[in-house]
């Protein structure tokens, strides 16, 4: 019967929404790192930390007034209910019911609840046992005032802030992580203490001459030697005992290289997670930025254009000396592989990105990246970089709304330019960051003098102009050879001079900059006698 009725709250508990939402809301505001009632939850108990360390510490030489008292008894009541709903939410205790349940329901058996029941426990224990959950059981302990010796453990309150601060955290991670390490030297530390201080004892003991009289006080010799530090309130006197001070304090000078050893090596390794931490606190601010998988060649110019143009970015590589180089120039890099759907989700895809730009010189890696990035969030502008003239297609299928061919660019540039050193002073120019040489885009307006125009009919050679191509809807333009599709029109690459420009379509232009400047002018002139005349 009881097992019966156990099986039914399970089964209750598992189909209640309401249930569901509220043990949700207390994983975000508790555990979920990317929670904004975390963050907001992480301030208010830092707050709280520290303001009731600092009525402990006034308390331990004064008799705390009334406010103060309670202040006190709200911060354990809050510990108290933090420690609970983490013990709640650390584990589904309704689902192992339900899992055994379902089990002996297949095989044809009893159903074991005592079986139920004991993983419950072992699950919750293993919270109980874990290390942040005995600090935060410690941090309520110097609340209990007629015990005076528990208030040693105010330091744990202390340590509770290890659980509000991403970047703590990580240190006491680190530590964690090298726990056999830790256990290994207290062991070594424990028998070395236990050596140290019987043999002092039996050397230096009151009725030798010496000045140890407890073993507690031969005990407390041996830690301050051990960690070299000497205070000289107990000195050996005897031939023996100071064969083993000696002895010791060299013992102490390797223990103390071992420990030091662990941390520098521990924390080296967990720089790199630092870092990262650092960088994705600093994406949470930004919105609508970009992000550029691969700092090679396109990469970097890409980083250094968009860097002079003020603009939100980061760049995911994980080749060590594109990240070194980025690190130099002050550029927020991930170290790792941009197609994999973890990374793309920390640095913020389907949050503040706006923009993905893969740039890598792998087109297998641009179509895993694409694909990932696609497939994160469907409404992302993607820009891919395509080093092979097969792979554009693919790279479009996998979901790139921008494909661009960096090498065959250069060679079509090359190809038709060729002996028009306009152009190629142009080109030079814009390489070369000369202010006074620019590319621009200027918009055939409806009712400009350039529409319905054919383009060798244009001035753009009398004014040292030189037009890259056209942008356009129009579906005229289809017979053009050098045609690249874009979103709703196409983009026409050198075009021939027998194409009639349209109303809206967009001019790529290469020149100087008055030469560009007084063609602006010349159209917003010939779209103001229109006007007057049609007036």
């Amino acid at each position: 019967m009881l097992a019966r009725l156990i099986v039914y709250f399970a089964y209750l508990l598992n189909n209640s929404r309401h249930y569901r939402n509220s043990k949700m809301f207390f994983y975000n505001l508790l555990e979920n790192p990317d929670s904004k009632l975390k963050t907001y939850f992480d301030l208010f108990m830092i707050g709280v930390v520290m303001a009731s360390i600092t009525i402990l510490i006034h308390g331990v030489n004064k008799r705390l007034g009334p406010l103060e008292a309670l202040f006190e008894h709200i911060v354990v009541t809050v510990f108290i209910i933090e420690y609970l709903l983490r013990g709640w939410i650390y584990s589904d205790s309704h689902q192992i019911i339900i899992r055994h349940y379902e089990k002996s329901q297949y095989l044809n058996i009893n159903f074991g609840l005592f079986k139920a029941l004991l993983e419950i426990v072992k699950t919750k224990l293993q919270y109980v046992f874990s290390v942040m959950a005995i600090i935060d059981l410690l941090a309520i302990l110097p609340s209990y005032r007629p015990v005076r010796v528990l208030r040693v453990f105010l330091i744990f309150r202390l340590f509770k802030l290890f659980r509000y601060s991403r970047s703590i955290k990580i240190f006491s991670d680190v530590l964690e992580n090298k726990r056999f390490e830790f256990y290994t030297l207290a062991l070594f530390l424990g028998f070395l203490v236990f050596i140290a201080s019987t043999a002092i004892y039996m050397f230096e003991h009151n009725d030798d001459g010496g000045g140890i009289g407890s073993l507690f006080e031969a005990a407390y010799w041996s830690v301050v030697t051990l960690s070299t530090v000497g205070f000289g309130d107990i000195t050996p006197q005897t031939t023996g005992g100071r064969l083993v001070t000696m002895a010791l304090i060299v013992t102490g000078l390797g223990v103390i290289s071992f420990f030091t050893s662990i941390v520098v090596t521990s924390f080296s390794e967990k720089m790199d997670d630092l870092r990262t931490d650092r960088i994705y606190s600093e994406l949470e601010k930004y919105r609508d930025f970009s992000i550029v998988c691969g700092f090679g060649r396109v990469g970097q110019e890409i980083a250094r254009e968009m860097t002079r143009a003020r603009q939100q970015f980061m760049v995911i590589d994980n080749d060590p000396l594109h990240v070194q180089l980025a690190r130099r120039q002050g550029i927020l890099i991930i170290a790792d592989d941009a197609s994999k759907d973890s990374v793309l989700l920390n640095v913020g895809i389907n949050k503040g990105a706006a923009t993905v730009l893969c740039t890598t010189a792998d087109d297998v890696a641009n179509v895993y990246i694409t694909l990932s990035s696609r497939y994160l969030n469907p409404d992302i502008t993607i820009i891919s970089r395509a080093n092979h003239k097969e792979n554009v297609r693919k790279l479009q299928q996998a979901g790139a709304d921008y494909v661009i061919q960096p090498f065959m660019i250069a060679g079509m540039l090359a190809t038709e330019y060729i002996g028009q050193p306009v152009a190629f002073e142009a080109i030079l120019g814009i390489l070369h960051e000369k202010k006074h040489i620019l590319m621009e885009t200027i918009v055939v307006h409806p009712g400009c003098y350039l529409e319905n125009m054919a383009i060798g009919n244009t001035d753009f050679t009398q004014r040292k102009l030189t037009l890259v191509g056209v942008i356009s809807a129009d579906p005229s333009h289809r017979k053009h050879h050098n045609q690249y599709r874009m979103p709703g029109q196409h983009f026409y690459f050198n075009p021939g001079p027998n194409i009639i420009l349209r109303g809206n379509d967009v001019l790529v232009l290469l020149g100087r900059r008055y030469s560009i400047d007084y063609l602006k002018n010349q159209l917003e002139k010939s779209l103001l006698r229109k006007r007057i005349k049609n007036r």
